[in-house]
């Protein structure tokens, strides 16, 4: 018996956006089922489709013997006779089933299955499509919510927007157009689970991709990107043209592309930098909007530097609860602290420098004595601003003797150098070199002093070689000579014995 499947299996391919050949399959297995179900084994069951697939039918395989012992799979000669002519012992038939013999609990567990295959397939149709869609921008539309987590209507499945990955400055309501980034593609008991966010820094990055072209062609590139969402966001990018300007291609004509980023993050800030690989430079344009006056750094190995603002921009540099000055440390990956320039006078920027040596460098006691012993130059000082370095040796100036040496005028003359960077120098200088005053008085010139202070005062220096020698007399005790032969108080003779040395 046949029965026309046409109508179905359109249904199911625009419903259930199955192919025809799923269709089909699942028939099969429909059918299948219920056979197995009606007589017990469904071994022998063979479907067969029309060549346009309009029909279809179910047949049992049944061999032809003389004495049946198992009906479902085996048929008698003479019954098989009536079938076939040419039927003959050993043969094979296909015998068509009707449906109509199957029973109301065979053609229920028909359905049940075909509902599973049905489910089954459609998920792993859905999951192919999504799972490669991750990391990609999709719009839904708001359909309830649960325990903070949004319900998105995506379609074909239902994307769900956990509280954890909503910004705190937006809220959503029923049927309003929600769009997010694709985070997860997971396949569960219930279907398919699809996960958005709306706060991660890729949804940034997929949101410039999409309004400025530049971007998207990989004229200009995202070095980084960090976010605090719903308050921040810093965009460090760079061109691979140069005549390209990398901060304006993503602020586009009049902040046309800017504020079209900035009104789908519902009016979260976004600062667009310039990326450089000089980290003095790079530290400065991270704390944008703040206006840096100089970058110093403490400990390159630790990644430790100092901004130093004036005492207007210093809380534009901070920012709100310290905001600002966060997220350029994660842009710039170092640890900076922003003094202003009076603080910045009171530190001891030197010694700390000349400490942060020590350590990258593992130097004992001793050896941090010799190595201060051998700085000569200024580019040898530890800590010091290698654009400084630079600076002076252009002014031919190399050893710190010859900078030392130099007049406050001459120093207000340097190019390249600004006199903040000067008293840096002075200081490092100061902490890591002692400066000794040599005494070049010659000796000649000293002696001659000497005897025209003796002609003045009429005193001569004892000379302990020509000093006379005095003795006492063993009688009374009184002073006596080598030359007296007796003694000029008491009278008594003297005589003297020299012994040969």
């Amino acid at each position: 018996m046949a029965v026309d499947m046409s109508e179905a299996i359109r249904q199911l391919i625009q419903d259930r956006g199955m192919s025809e050949e799923l269709v089909l399959k699942t028939i099969e297995n429909t059918l299948i089922a219920a056979y197995k179900r009606r007589f017990g084994n469904a071994d022998n069951a063979i479907v067969r489709f029309s060549d346009d697939n309009r029909e279809v039918s179910i047949f049992a395989k049944k061999k032809v013997i003389d004495g049946v012992y198992d009906p479902v799979s085996e048929i008698d000669l003479e019954e098989a006779k009536e079938l076939s002519d040419d039927a003959d012992i050993g043969d094979e038939l296909l015998i068509e089933v009707d449906p109509k013999d199957f029973d109301r609990i065979s053609v229920q567990s028909a359905k049940q299955t075909a509902h599973q295959s049905i489910r089954e397939i459609q998920k792993d149709s859905l999951y192919s499509e999504y799972k490669d869609k991750a990391g990609e921008i999709i719009i839904g539309y708001y359909q309830r919510e649960r325990n903070g987590t949004i319900y998105v209507d995506l379609g074909k499945v239902e994307g769900i927007l956990p509280k954890k990955f909503q910004s705190p400055r937006e809220n959503y309501h029923v049927n309003e157009r929600i769009k997010a980034l694709i985070v997860e593609v997971n396949k569960t008991p219930a279907g398919l689970q699809i996960v958005l966010s709306r706060t991660h820094t890729e949804f940034v990055r997929a949101i410039f991709e999409l309004e400025v072209p530049e971007i998207y062609d990989k004229t200009v590139e995202i070095h980084k990107i960090v976010r605090e969402p719903g308050y921040r966001t810093k965009l460090a990018v760079y061109s691979n043209r140069e005549d390209v300007d990398p901060v304006g291609a993503c602020v586009g004509l009049k902040g046309v592309r800017i504020q079209s980023v900035i009104r789908e993050l519902e009016g979260e800030k976004i600062d667009i930098l310039k990326y450089d690989p000089d980290p003095r430079r790079f530290i400065k344009n991270a704390l944008s909007p703040a206006e840096v006056k100089d970058v110093i750094i403490l400990d390159e190995a630790k990644h430790q530097a100092l901004a130093v603002v004036s005492e207007s921009q210093l809380s534009l540099a901070i920012g709100k609860q310290g905001l600002n000055v966060r997220l350029a440390n994660r842009l710039a990956d170092w640890n900076v602290d922003v003094k202003t320039d009076e603080q910045f006078e009171e530190m001891d920027i030197s010694a700390e420098s000349r400490r942060a040596v020590s350590e990258l460098f593992g130097d004992s006691g001793d050896y941090a004595e010799e190595y201060d012993e051998e700085i000569s130059r200024i580019s040898e000082l530890p800590g010091v601003d290698e654009a400084v370095a630079a600076a002076l040796l252009e002014n031919e100036i190399d050893f710190i003797e010859d900078y030392l040496a130099l007049s406050d005028e001459e120093l207000a003359n340097l190019k390249g150098v600004t006199p903040l960077q000067l008293e840096v120098l002075r200081k490092l200088i100061e902490e890591n070199v002692e400066i000794v005053e040599e005494d070049t008085w010659p000796e000649s010139e000293q002696d001659d002093d000497n005897a025209e202070e003796e002609a003045e005062t009429g005193e001569t220096s004892p000379d302990e070689d020509d000093e006379e020698e005095h003795y006492e007399c063993p009688e009374c005790g009184a002073s006596i000579t080598l030359d007296m032969t007796s003694c000029p108080n008491c009278g008594i003779g003297l005589s003297f014995e020299y012994e040969d040395e």
